[in-house]
């Protein structure tokens, strides 16, 4: 069983900055993609960023140029915010797609953290 675990959300003004990190706990072979998505209250679920094993990057529109993903080798992922606005207060998620090896076999299991809330207010 692997467990996500984000850290880092909070209260900031419009304009400021906040990193987001999330780690994976448990017998992690390897994540293929790690993804940020959030959610507001009352609205479904959106993607914000993800990044592939391979180190390739995918960003919502509305956070392009203002938000960076970045992973390590140590099986976690964060989120860089900069030039927050309001509209990105949300609960944010962090999701990987985790390979998991027993014995001799692989399997592949997406699991999702618990979120961390980020809410941007003057």
């Amino acid at each position: 069983q692997v467990q996500l675990r984000e850290s880092g959300g909070g209260l900031v003004q419009p304009g400021g900055s906040l990193r987001l990190s999330c780690l994976g706990f448990g017998i992690i072979f390897r994540i293929n993609i790690w993804t940020w998505y959030r959610q507001v209250p009352g609205k479904q679920r959106e993607l914000v960023a993800s990044i592939t094993n391979g180190g390739s990057t995918n960003y919502a529109d509305s956070v392009k140029g203002r938000f960076t993903i970045s992973r390590d080798n140590n099986n976690s992922v964060y989120l860089q915010m900069n030039s927050l606005k309001p509209e990105d207060t949300a609960m944010y998620y962090c999701n990987a797609d985790v390979v998991e090896k027993h014995g001799d076999t692989f399997s592949t299991t997406n699991y999702w953290g618990q979120g961390t809330q980020v809410t941007v207010s003057s």
